[in-house]
């Protein structure tokens, strides 16, 4: 089975509160594509020991985003596999630096900050990504 592209979860932790805002493009919570329907989360305990250096995809994001170069960062020791008819994809976390969500570059891109709270219209892959990704940056 041949890899693909890895893609992006994108978030916001605020330095003081704590809380943790995921961005929510129009196609989903991966970032920039969506992944098909047939996607499935493999377990951690079967996930390949190849990993992702992030700095291309997540340089990618702030071009997509129209962010400078810095304003995303890659949340280490963070990689979900999933599984496509097409390939396996790793998907990987990143975060926003500022002090606030980058609000007008979510507008921009026809995209929201949401809680995991509020993920209930989400497919239930990419509630169980969320959940993943939350774990892993409330530690």
């Amino acid at each position: 089975m041949k890899t693909l592209l890895p893609r992006l979860i994108l978030l916001h932790k605020q330095a003081t509160s704590g809380r943790v805002r995921f961005l929510c493009l129009s196609s989903g919570v991966v970032a920039f594509a969506p992944l098909p329907a047939l996607a499935t989360l493999r377990d951690e305990a079967h996930a390949p020991t190849l990993h992702h250096h992030p700095t291309a995809v997540v340089r990618e994001a702030e071009l997509q985003l129209g962010l400078p170069e810095g304003a995303i960062v890659p949340e280490a020791d963070f990689q979900a596999w999933v599984d496509t008819p097409d390939g396996d994809v790793a998907v990987l976390l990143a975060s926003f630096a500022g002090i606030d969500p980058p609000f007008a570059a979510a507008e921009r891109t026809g995209s929201r900050f949401i809680a995991i709270t509020e993920a209930r219209g989400l497919s239930e892959f990419e509630r169980q990504l969320l959940r993943r990704a939350y774990e892993h940056v409330l530690g």
